[in-house]
């Protein structure tokens, strides 16, 4: 499976007319936030492809149309398979070709996929939390997340975040420092990859990935091809 991962930053190798040509072989794409929606609008009409995304700290002006089922609890039970048959269903917004997974663990083609956006507390914007809250949205994902291992196998394939962990690819900054819970996820459900955003790279030679456990971390800023097969762990 081809995923493209967007973030950040409006690429312009992505919003072009080329853009069918250059991503033929994609079969998803995730988006790790700061993004407008009609961006991601954009990519789902040409791709025809199924986003999956969560909010970072801004282009926040739809944040309402999703917030009702964006932080919301984990219900115990099978992950389902989504499809356009979720799209009006109150868990599973879809607007702008596009599905909000924040607070949610998902099943989407063998590939268990969960979503955890916004930063640190940094001012009194929108989708910033401190430590604990980021605690208690991820105890709230647990039951799907054991529901993952005893029906799947494995907790989770794909963390995607906005944020990055504490002390893997972060700033010192207050603004830009990661997640210790972040760390103690990765240490606890040992997700393949963490997928992130909200660190810009503007070298373009600058290090992307690093590594914690058994995940690999990797900054999608602006765009990032992953190949990964679920089966493949």
């Amino acid at each position: 499976m081809r995923i493209l991962c967007v973030a950040d930053h409006i690429d312009p190798l992505v919003y072009s007319a080329a853009i069918c040509q250059r991503f033929a072989d994609t079969d998803l794409v995730l988006s790790a936030g700061d993004l407008p929606m009609e961006y991601l609008g954009f990519i789902s009409g040409s791709l025809n492809k199924r986003i999956f995304f969560v909010f970072g700290n801004h282009h926040l002006k739809h944040l309402p149309l999703f917030r009702p089922s964006a932080c919301t609890g984990s219900q115990i039970g099978p992950t389902p398979q989504i499809g356009a048959e979720y799209a009006n269903e109150p868990m599973f917004r879809n607007y702008f070709g596009s599905t909000c997974i924040e607070g949610k663990v998902i099943r989407h083609r063998k590939l268990l996929i969960a979503g955890l956006g916004g930063c640190r507390r940094y001012n009194s914007g929108s989708n910033q939390f401190t430590e604990f809250q980021m605690s208690m949205r991820i105890l709230r994902m647990v039951p799907r997340l054991i529901w993952n291992r005893v029906v799947h196998g494995r907790f989770l394939d794909i963390l995607l975040t906005h944020a990055s962990p504490y002390g893997l690819n972060d700033r010192p900054d207050p603004t830009h420092v990661g997640f210790r819970a972040f760390v103690q996820f990765m240490d606890r459900f040992r997700p393949k990859y963490l997928l992130h955003g909200h660190i810009h790279l503007y070298d373009l030679n600058a290090p992307r990935r690093a590594t914690h456990g058994q995940t690999e971390i990797i900054n999608v800023y602006d765009h990032y091809l992953l190949d990964f097969s679920p089966d493949g762990r």
